[in-house]
């Protein structure tokens, strides 16, 4: 569940763990262009704790406006609420480059593979996103 996020302005986080495929750009979840330095980035909730060892990364339908890249963290921190400010954030998976109207398999390195009950989608800058999908085991 989307907890968090720094940017709302065309479509609902939501989005992003919708079941099955995104119909359009509509159906994800896409932020306003950047005008200054940073990212945006969404904070979700797994469903249970667990070990993750891959990530889909969807950019279906967002041909122009796709992010340039992108990265996974996750974080291991008790109850239902967002993790709290200064949470220690561990890298899932590093920046990629994205490609436009694509579904993108990402693997966990078998080094990060800790437990986390959070997980934190950074695009780089900004832009759309389909669907995000974390793949595991419960631990």
């Amino acid at each position: 569940m989307p907890l968090a996020t720094s940017d709302q302005f065309f479509s609902e986080p939501l989005n992003l763990i919708m079941p099955g495929p995104s119909r359009d750009m509509g159906d994800g979840w896409e932020t306003r262009r950047r005008r200054g330095p940073g990212h945006d980035w969404v904070v979700l909730r797994l469903g249970r704790r667990g070990v993750i060892e891959r990530v889909d990364l969807d950019t279906t339908h967002f041909k122009g406006n796709f992010p340039e890249s992108a990265s996974l963290e996750g974080c291991d921190v008790p109850g239902r609420g967002a993790p709290p400010d200064g949470a220690p954030w561990q890298e899932l998976v590093a920046r990629t480059t994205l490609r436009a109207n694509a579904r993108h398999r990402l693997a966990v390195p078998a080094g990060k593979r800790e437990p986390v009950t959070h997980v934190r989608l950074n695009i780089f800058p900004d832009g759309g996103v389909a669907r995000l999908r974390v793949w595991g085991r419960s631990a």
